[in-house]
C-alpha cells in the first residue's frame, strides 16, 4: 500500500486495553504514514451499527495520562521518524466548569482545522467479519469528517487484522475504564523547558500538562542565559523557532486552551511570580526545580503550586554518551556528521574533486579530524602549512609584507620574524587587515593549485583543513563547509596545556576568532571531538560514509 504524507488515527479501544495494543497498532500506521500521525482517543465510539455517531467528550481519568505516556514512549521506540500528537479536543475534565468558560455537549461545535492536513484515516476498530469493512470506513469518514477538517472522500484503513490476535492478551488487563480514578485538573498550569527539537518526552510533557489545564497553559521557554550549560548548545534551534513548534503543536492538540509562551532568563522566570497559578508540572529530574519554585512564590508570599509529576521516558537507542532518557542533548549529538543544511549552489566548481571545507576555532581538534578524513581516502590541503610558505624568500607574498610592515621583521637569514610580525599586528584591526589582504589570497592560490592537482591524479575527495575559511571567505573554493565545536572552556584547557600559554591568552586567542555559533549558521555539517577518540571516529565515519552518498547521487544527476 502506498505512504501518506499525513494520518489521523482513531482509537476506539476501551483505555484499559490499550496498553498491549498500542505497539502493534503504531507499527502498522507507520507503515502507511510518513511524516505525521495524529492520534484522536475515542474509547468505546460505536463505528459498526450503520448510525452517524456525534462526537462527544471523554472524561479525563488517570489512566488516560497513562496511555499518552504509553503512546509517546512507544512511538519513540518504534517509529522515531513520525510526529506523533495526541488529540485533546475532545478530553474533558468533571472539574472543567470550574474554569468559568461554556463547555458544549460537543467537543467540536465545527470541524477543527490541522496544522497539517490529513491524507488518510486509520482506526483500531475490532470488526466480527469482513462485510463490516465497508460500513466501517465510511462511518469513520463522516465521524472525523465532523472532528477536523478533512478532504472529502479521504481513504481510510482499518487496522484490524493485525490487532484482533490481542484481543485474548487486553481480556482483564485492568478495571473497567468506568471506575478509573478521575484526573484532578486546575485553572492555570505552567511548565518550564528548552524544547529543542520536539521529541517525545516534550510532547508527553505538554500533553499531560493540556489535560491538567482547564483555562490558561503557561511555557516558560530557555533562552539565551539559561543555555550556556547545555551540551551542543550551537545546535539548538533558535528561540522563535522553538516558539513556533510549540504554538503549532498546542494549537493542535487543545486549541480551547489560552496558551502564553515565555523566555526564561532564569530558574524560576514568571512561576515565581504569577499568583494565577496552581500546578507546575514536573519529571523527577526536575522535581527539585518546581520545590524551589515553591520555595521562591512562598518567599513572594504566593501560595505554593501543586507538583505534578510525570515519568521520564527511556531512550531505547541511546548510547554510552547519551542520556538513558529520552533528551534533547541526545538528538543533537546523533546530528554530528550527518547533512545539517543543503550545501549551496557549486555549479561554478568542478564535480571532482568533491572538496570539504573544515573550520572550527583552536582547540577544536580540527587537524585531528582532517587526519581521520585524509586515513579514510581524502587528500589534505593543510593551510596552516600553506600560511607559512608564503612567508618563505621568493614568494609573493614575501616582499609585500616587507614593504608593508618594514625591514625590521627580517631574520639575518632573511626569513620574516614571525614573531616580530605578530607584535606589529596584534590588537590592531587595521594593520592585522592589511596582513590578511597580503597573505589569504595567496593560501588561496596554494589551495586552488593543490585541488587542481588532485583532480589530474583522480582523487575524489578533498579537505581543506583551514582555520580561518570562513573569516577569509574561501567557501567559494568548497562543495561543503563543515565546522568543528568544543565548549570554550574544554578549548581552553586544551590550548594551555598544548601551546604553554596562560589560561588568559587561551581566551584572548578564541575571542580574536568567530564564535562556535557564528561558524555553525555556516555549517553544512558539524562535528565536536568533545568525548572520546573513539566517539570522534564513529561521527567521522558517519560523516564520511553520508558524504559518499551524497557525491554519488550527484554524479547520477549529472
Amino acid at each position: 500500500m502506498s505512504m501518506f504524507s499525513t494520518g489521523v488515527l482513531v482509537l476506539t479501544s476501551p483505555l484499559h486495553t490499550l496498553p498491549l495494543r498500542i505497539a502493534p497498532v503504531l507499527s502498522s500506521a507507520a507503515q502507511l504514514v510518513e511524516r505525521t500521525l495524529y492520534v484522536h482517543l475515542h474509547p468505546g465510539l460505536n463505528l459498526g451499527n450503520g448510525s452517524q455517531p456525534r462526537p462527544v467528550f471523554i472524561p479525563s481519568v488517570v489512566d488516560l495520562s497513562t496511555v499518552i505516556t504509553r503512546l509517546y514512549s512507544n512511538a519513540a521506540d518504534i517509529c522515531g521518524h513520525l510526529d506523533i500528537r495526541v488529540l485533546l479536543t475532545n478530553v474533558r475534565a468533571q472539574s472543567a466548569s470550574c474554569s468559568g468558560t461554556t463547555v458544549t455537549n460537543c467537543p467540536f461545535p465545527t470541524p477543527q482545522p490541522l496544522s497539517h492536513s490529513p491524507d488518510v484515516l486509520l482506526t483500531d476498530f475490532p470488526l466480527q467479519d469482513s462485510g463490516q469493512s465497508h460500513q466501517v470506513s465510511q462511518c469513520l469518514q463522516k465521524y472525523t469528517g465532523r472532528c477536523y477538517t478533512c478532504s472529502p472522500n479521504l481513504p481510510s484503513v482499518l487496522l484490524h487484522p493485525q490487532l484482533m490476535r490481542l484481543q485474548k492478551n487486553v481480556e482483564g488487563l485492568k478495571e473497567p475504564e468506568e471506575k478509573a480514578e478521575p484526573l484532578e485538573t486546575y485553572t492555570d498550569v505552567v511548565v518550564g523547558g528548552t524544547f529543542d527539537r520536539l521529541h517525545g518526552a516534550h510532547k508527553t510533557l505538554l500533553n499531560i500538562s493540556c489535560l491538567l489545564a482547564n483555562r490558561r497553559f503557561l511555557i516558560g521557554v530557555c533562552d539565551q542565559p539559561m543555555l550556556k550549560k547545555k551540551v551542543l548548545k550551537e545546535l539548538i534551534e533558535p528561540y522563535s523557532l522553538r516558539v513556533q513548534r510549540l504554538q503549532g503543536f498546542l494549537q493542535d492538540i487543545k486549541p480551547s486552551l489560552q496558551v502564553e509562551i515565555v523566555p526564561l532568563d532564569d530558574p524560576f522566570g514568571v512561576s515565581a511570580v504569577d499568583p494565577l497559578l496552581q500546578c507546575i508540572v514536573v519529571s523527577e529530574e526536575t522535581k527539585k526545580g518546581g520545590e524551589a519554585v515553591n520555595k521562591k512564590r512562598i518567599e513572594n508570599g504566593l501560595p505554593a503550586l501543586v507538583l505534578h509529576e510525570i515519568q521520564l521516558l527511556k531512550d531505547a537507542h541511546h548510547t554510552e554518551t547519551e542520556e538513558e532518557k529520552i533528551s534533547s542533548s541526545s538528538l543533537r549529538s546523533r546530528l554530528l556528521g550527518t547533512l545539517l543544511t543543503r550545501p549551496k549552489d557549486t555549479s561554478h566548481l568542478p564535480p571532482v574533486p568533491y572538496v570539504i571545507g573544515l573550520t572550527g576555532g583552536s582547540g577544536s581538534g580540527k587537524s585531528s579530524i582532517a587526519r581521520r578524513l585524509e586515513a579514510l581516502g581524502a587528500v589534505r590541503i593543510d593551510c596552516d602549512k600553506m600560511g607559512h610558505e608564503v612567508y618563505q624568500p621568493g614568494e609573493a607574498a614575501y616582499h609585500r609584507v616587507i614593504e608593508e610592515f618594514g625591514s625590521d621583521i627580517v631574520n639575518e637569514d632573511k626569513t620574516i620574524n614571525r614573531r616580530a610580525l605578530g607584535r606589529k599586528v596584534f590588537g590592531n584591526q587595521e594593520r592585522l587587515k592589511a596582513l590578511t589582504n597580503i597573505v589569504w589570497p595567496e593560501i588561496a592560490l596554494l589551495v586552488k593549485s593543490t585541488i587542481s592537482q588532485a583532480r589530474e591524479e583522480g582523487k575524489q575527495v578533498c579537505v581543506v583543513d583551514a582555520a580561518v575559511l570562513l573569516e577569509a571567505g574561501w567557501t567559494d573554493m568548497v562543495h561543503e563547509v563543515w565546522v568543528t565545536v568544543i565548549p570554550e572552556e574544554e578549548a581552553v584547557l586544551r590550548i594551555t596545556e598544548r601551546d604553554g600559554v596562560t589560561t588568559e591568552d587561551a581566551v584572548r586567542r578564541l575571542k580574536s576568532q568567530w564564535p562556535n555559533a557564528k561558524q555553525v549558521e555556516h555549517a553544512n555539517v558539524v562535528l565536536s571531538t568533545l568525548w572520546e577518540p573513539e566517539v570522534t571516529q564513529r561521527q567521522v565515519s558517519k560523516a564520511w560514509n553520508l558524504l559518499q552518498k551524497r557525491i554519488q547521487q550527484k554524479q547520477e544527476r549529472q
